[in-house]
């Protein structure tokens, strides 16, 4: 099950994709803790999980273990391809990252997750069929249909929502932001000699470059009466679900299928809501439950297709 051009084998993709959308989903409550204890901003928070995550993972790219491409040297990453994959990126999680708060600022955050993250699947599928051949197959499509079943039922089912179409539209930019991000590291980890730590140090320095101004626009720097707990939060935001799980994500998403990559990200929701349930005193609904389950199951059918396709691509068809 390996991959033969990252040298990644595809299992372990799996897993850093799961282990990154559930420490994705530990973000939202460490900013709403952030924002408990200063006035940030959620422009601010963004630019600087993005900048201290680039700092952090500057500071370990020495310590960590190099998995070596399995690439003749002629066909490794030109240093413009580098370039342009660093700008593309960032610029593709710049736009995710700020249309999506803006989104939940205009129509609160039930219809922005389940538009943002609804609308990715459906965009990803699509582009990864276009663009770069990968079919979905019937299942597939089972299991993605799911798990935005499950979606639906986690978010929506708790309560009323409000529907704004400027935060509508705001949510579709995040989803088209995060759908380019994904088909575009999926046809480079193809290409050859890709890297996702590099890409995530490439991706963090752009995004940093592209908030910064607005975050100056918005209060870079908060005021609080509690300096040192905020600095935990910043520093817990900036090294799990940023620096950690984006480092993950760029390597797992460069080896998987751009469609399982999209669903097994849905975790990122799941994640948060059992962190709402066990940390933050709210209750387990039928709902919470029931979106729960279908999520889950999307998610695991979904890897179990996965690997069984990358060990038929291994070993080949079976002799009939």
């Amino acid at each position: 099950m390996s991959n033969a051009v990252s040298g990644l084998p595809v299992g372990r993709g799996l897993l850093y994709l799961i282990v990154a959308g559930v420490a994705w989903g530990t973000a939202g409550a460490a900013a709403s803790l952030v924002y408990r204890a200063s006035d940030m901003g959620p422009v601010a928070l963004s630019f600087w999980r993005c900048a201290v995550g680039l700092v952090l993972l500057l500071a370990v790219r020495p310590l960590r273990p190099r998995v070596r491409p399995q690439v003749h040297p002629a066909v490794r990453e030109p240093f413009a391809r580098k370039t342009l994959r660093a700008v593309v990126t960032g610029v593709g999680l710049a736009v995710f990252q700020t249309a999506y708060f803006a989104a939940v600022q205009s129509t609160g955050l039930a219809v922005a997750t389940v538009v943002t993250l609804g609308a990715g699947p459906v965009l990803i599928a699509l582009g990864a069929r276009l663009a770069l051949g990968e079919q979905l197959g019937a299942g597939g499509a089972a299991a993605v249909v799911g798990a935005l079943a499950g979606l639906l039922v986690l978010v929506l089912g708790g309560g009323s929502a409000t529907v704004r179409l400027p935060g509508v539209l705001l949510a579709l930019l995040s989803a088209a932001g995060y759908s380019v991000m994904t088909l575009l590291t999926r046809w480079w980890g193809r290409g050859g000699g890709a890297d996702g730590a590099g890409t995530s140090v490439g991706a963090f320095a752009v995004t940093s470059l592209c908030l910064l101004p607005l975050a100056l626009a918005e209060g870079l720097l908060p005021h609080t009466a509690e300096p040192v707990r905020l600095l935990w939060l910043l520093a817990y935001v900036a090294a799990v679900p940023t620096a950690l799980a984006y480092g993950l994500y760029f390597a797992g998403a460069a080896v998987v299928r751009s469609a399982t990559v999209s669903v097994i990200m849905l975790l990122e929701p799941v994640s948060a809501a059992a962190l709402a349930v066990l940390l933050l005193g709210e209750h387990l609904t039928a709902a919470t439950l029931a979106g729960t389950l279908l999520m889950l199951g999307s998610v695991a059918g979904l890897a179990v297709a996965e690997t069984r396709a990358a060990r038929q691509a291994r070993t080949g068809p079976a002799p009939a």
